[in-house]
């Protein structure tokens, strides 16, 4: 075994034991395992500041839609979102929402496509683009949510990356960090996110969590530390399978719902 072969091993290792200590010690037992898939649309907008008032007025009519279906089991979540941290040409504006299948998702588009003019912004936008995720690994607190901080992390794997390399991610650093953060109420959802529909190269994922306070940033910031300095391995591990020059990071401010 090489020396990159060693220091995975070891940080596969110390991930184990992030299992063990990340978790309370009655669930210590809990095996961490895929969740059904949960898919998520996401529709980015980028708006110009003069028709903000604008979009408002459509989110009527999407949030009746979106109400209904959340009624008839259709969906499990939605939401919309503003960026806080903008760049010169990435989104402003997002909405969003989530289902137990493509299907679901679906039929909430075509609902949007058949209400176009008085639903959507693309009269307003000045650029536009659609993602389609799934998830394996994720977590809310049933009920609304008003003003919550939304923190988008996305990595790109290493091409020498194992193929399980986000199910031994997850399983064994992510899930059970992120898992108390809910308990605890610092974290009202998150959800490790993969391209479901690939627009662009796969090999991506990304860790989204949801947070009701703005000290909740600095506490999941401070657990991620906490983490790192307790158990270098696992971050070691993780950092073997990821490259730098994919990451990148968003933050938003929304409002949305779960089941």
């Amino acid at each position: 075994m090489n020396k990159r072969g060693l220091r995975v091993f070891a940080g596969l290792c110390a991930l184990l034991m992030v299992t063990l200590c990340a978790v309370p010690s009655n669930a210590q037992m809990a095996e961490v395992k895929q969740k059904p898939a949960m898919y998520s649309y996401v529709a980015n907008w980028q708006i110009p500041r003069a028709h903000w008032a604008d979009l408002e007025k459509s989110a009527a009519t999407r949030n009746a839609i979106l109400e209904k279906a959340m009624a008839d089991g259709t969906l499990i979540g939605y939401g919309e979102d503003i960026n806080m941290v903008h760049s010169a040409d990435g989104w402003t504006h997002d909405n969003w929402w989530s289902a137990m299948s493509m299907a679901g998702l679906v039929k909430i588009l075509d609902q949007f496509l058949a209400t176009e003019v008085s639903a959507s912004p693309s009269a307003i936008a000045t650029k536009h683009y659609d993602l389609v995720f799934v998830s394996h690994y994720y977590s809310w607190k049933p009920g609304a949510y008003k003003g919550g901080y939304v923190h988008v992390s996305e990595y790109k794997f290493k091409a020498d990356a194992p193929d399980d390399a986000l199910d031994l991610l997850a399983q064994h650093l992510i899930v059970p960090a992120m898992d108390k953060l809910v308990a605890d109420g610092t974290v009202t959802e998150y959800e490790i996110d993969e391209m479901a529909i690939h627009t662009s190269a796969p090999g991506t994922f990304s860790i989204v969590y949801v947070t009701p306070t703005p000290e909740g940033l600095d506490t999941v910031s401070a657990a991620i530390r906490a983490l790192g300095k307790a158990h270098p391995l696992g971050i070691d591990a993780f950092g073997s399978f990821t490259d730098d020059n994919g990451h990148r990071d968003e933050l938003g401010k929304g409002n949305g719902v779960f089941k």
